[in-house]
């Protein structure tokens, strides 16, 4: 295979890439922000619009099969757009749907507000990973990506924490009206100064990809959410499934199935909606199932150890939440010296200690959940946190280095919408590993077996991790890769550092 030249960065300056990086940033916490600021505000909602707890549910529910469905349309929509665009398309509607959100008259406005947003948060997360790999220098990647997943880590656990403050200060609209400013300004600054970068391209809409992706991506969320028991809180009744769980996850793996081979025959062509080829990439790829089951374990330790603080040691969602919150604080600080380290040392220094951590953590877990005390959780927590710390700056930053410059934003999709599948699916085989081992109305001592059973399950998939971050490279300046048919590229055209 050739190895053509490199591709030429964008001509920006240093001080322009910084200005560019710190907007789309701060967007993006906005945004991520967001996705968690409305949990502790359901109850209220619950009153308010006199809902019960099953129809208040959707406002979480809609978020995530919106940001689903949406995600893998982005690779398109950037390669339409371009930078400038994108951003405007993305940031407009996260202030169009907050604004809505704000003077919402009834539920239903609000939903559909919900909905409005997670289509520009959608957008928002791709775009930023997409212009940080197109304007910063191979050599500077680590430091800038741990800057960006300090922020990442950090926002999500900010949510619950911001709103119960808000919530004490007057009504659960304040959390709109003070986001509002906010993300008018990041808008405004973008449009001012955000250059474009990347390639745009006149590329066609594939409506069957766009019909596949909706119903295989947004109904396997739904399904294994349904098969997970919803997003109800410990101990809450499970949201009522509109169709039937199980019935939308079969359907929805089928769309898949049809959805891969469409992207592989407009392959061909150059013009999928999902470009598939990523996956030639033995890099992205390892980085890819690597961060999968990352996340997988992430998502399902937020899942089980809130309903086994609770429901097994007697504590309350207040210092349950408190206890979890260094954790996720620890992960986000460490962020910046993680991406120094990776652009010193590479990427498997990292992830092989990331992978072999998280596998022992959840191990422990396994061994000692019924025995031990809340100090205890909290230090397998923070040790937890650490390892996936280890994992996600090198992995995203690694393996969309490994990708040609024209996949940028392809890659950045994919392991978006991974994000969302497996944080479903581990939800839904966490909860219902546990369910199956404690029973119906399961002791303190069943519950607690059926959490250690289903971390034994998460250290399983944790062990294949520490194999498939062995397929992660660190990309070189002189490393250059070129697309080629899928069906033609072999699996290990980046070659090993």
């Amino acid at each position: 295979m050739p190895s053509p030249a490199a591709a030429p960065h964008p001509v920006t300056t240093p001080a322009q890439t910084t200005l560019v990086l710190r907007v789309l940033t701060v967007a993006t916490f906005v945004v991520i922000l967001n996705e968690t600021i409305m949990n502790n505000a359901i109850p209220r909602l619950m009153d308010e619009f006199h809902v019960p707890e099953t129809t208040a549910q959707w406002l979480t529910t809609a978020f995530m099969l919106t940001m689903a469905v949406v995600i893998p349309m982005t690779g398109w929509i950037m390669r339409r757009l371009a930078t400038r665009r994108t951003f405007a398309l993305a940031m407009g509607l996260f202030t169009i749907g907050t604004t809505i959100a704000a003077a919402a008259p009834t539920f239903e406005v609000l939903v559909a507000a919900r909905v409005v947003q997670a289509a520009g948060t959608a957008i928002m997360i791709p775009l930023l990973m997409t212009t940080l790999m197109d304007l910063v220098p191979v050599a500077d990647r680590g430091r800038t990506m741990g800057n960006v997943s300090l922020v990442i880590a950090v926002a999500p656990a900010m949510g619950p924490a911001v709103s119960g403050i808000l919530l004490e200060l007057g009504t659960w609209r304040l959390i709109f009206i003070t986001v509002l400013p906010i993300a008018a300004v990041a808008l405004w600054l973008g449009l001012r100064h955000l250059p474009d970068v990347g390639e745009r391209g006149d590329s066609r809409l594939d409506i069957l990809s766009v019909a596949l992706a909706t119903v295989g991506f947004g109904g396997l969320v739904y399904g294994l959410s349904g098969l997970g028991g919803g997003h109800a809180g410990p101990g809450a009744p499970a949201p009522e499934p509109v169709v039937d769980p199980a019935l939308a996850a079969g359907v929805a793996a089928i769309a898949l199935i049809a959805f891969v081979l469409r992207q592989i025959a407009l392959g061909r062509d150059g013009d999928p909606l999902m470009d598939l080829r990523a996956f030639t990439h033995r890099s992205f790829t390892g980085a890819f199932v690597t961060m999968c089951l990352g996340f997988a374990a992430l998502i399902s330790s937020i899942i089980l150890l809130p309903i086994h603080l609770q429901r097994g040691l007697g504590l309350s969602t207040l210092e349950t939440g408190l206890l979890l919150i260094p954790g996720g604080i620890a992960m986000g600080l460490l962020g910046p010296t993680i991406g120094r380290l990776y652009d010193r040392i590479g990427a498997r220094p990292l992830v092989v200690p990331g992978a072999v951590g998280m596998t022992v953590t959840l191990g422990l877990f396994t061994a000692l959940v019924p025995h031990v005390g809340q100090w205890t959780i909290l230090l397998l927590h923070v040790l937890l946190s650490l390892s996936l710390a280890l994992l996600f700056t090198p992995l995203f930053t690694a393996g969309l280095g490994s990708l040609p410059s024209s996949l940028y934003a392809h890659g950045s999709a994919l392991l978006g919408s991974s994000q969302q599948v497996f944080g479903a699916a581990g939800t839904a085989t966490s909860i219902a590993v546990m369910s199956l081992v404690a029973g119906t109305d399961p002791t303190v001592a069943e519950r607690a077996s059926g959490v250690q059973v289903a971390f034994g399950m998460l250290t399983a998939l944790a062990a294949i991790a520490v194999v498939t971050c062995l397929m992660v490279t660190t990309p070189r300046d002189d490393m250059a890769t070129e697309d080629v048919p899928l069906e033609d590229a072999p699996l290990d055209d980046v070659p090993a550092s």
